[in-house]
């Protein structure tokens, strides 16, 4: 059995992962996950159960108690909760600020990791992120970091309606002890500031193309 293909699409907060990883994932005909996603449904979970999320411990603990399974549902790997996907709530203001608290909890991200690795089970993949080529899957040859201005990125979320202060964010990622934001060796980099979503997903096809190429070449020559 051959092991399943991960496509790896990190970067910044608004830098266009979530748009581009689901076209690249529907041209592919791969799987899509969305990491944060998952992180934002423990997030949804604590506050619903009421457990600070300022204590590490408390959060970390939710981990080992709440019963969790992953799903493939159009595609898309889900992270269900007593077998209900919060779609919509985990979007909410509230979830949002309480994510970077969430994800900077070191045994939270230890689990996490545990279960996006668990997601190639789906299949070939288009998995997308802050550490997926720096922490859950650096193995994998396809690895991509996206990233726009400043200005760019703050403009894409005042037009989906959120106030978000990326700058803090950036920080906050890139500062933590347990699997920090950077760009991982070996990843290509792209700034898509002055690109469409089109433009950027047909960059990221256009590299992987020839990298699965390149892969094949050295196989048969082996052979």
């Amino acid at each position: 059995m051959n092991t399943p293909i991960v496509i790896a699409i990190d970067g910044t907060s608004a830098s266009g992962k979530s748009t581009n990883a689901k076209l690249v994932a529907k041209a592919l005909d791969y799987a899509y996950v969305d990491t944060g996603a998952m992180y934002r449904t423990l997030a949804w979970y604590c506050l619903k159960k009421r457990i600070d999320i300022n204590n590490p411990k408390a959060v970390a603990a939710a981990c080992r108690t709440w019963k969790t399974r992953l799903k493939r549902i159009d595609n898309h790997v889900r992270l269900l909760v007593d077998n209900y996907y919060p779609e919509k709530e985990i979007r909410s203001v509230e979830v949002s600020a309480a994510v970077p608290y969430i994800a900077a909890v070191p045994k939270v991200r230890e689990w996490m990791k545990k279960l996006q690795r668990e997601c190639t089970k789906f299949g070939n993949l288009v998995m997308e992120g802050r550490d997926i080529g720096t922490n859950i899957f650096p193995e994998t040859e396809f690895k991509f970091y996206l990233d726009a201005s400043l200005d760019e990125r703050t403009r894409r979320r005042t037009s989906d309606g959120i106030t978000e202060n990326l700058e803090d964010r950036d920080m906050r990622d890139s500062r933590r002890s347990s699997a920090p934001l950077m760009i991982s060796i070996g990843a290509i980099v792209i700034n898509n500031s002055n690109m469409t979503s089109e433009q950027t997903s047909a960059r990221i096809l256009e590299e992987i193309h020839k990298k699965m190429e390149s892969i094949n070449q050295h196989k048969q020559t082996k052979d």
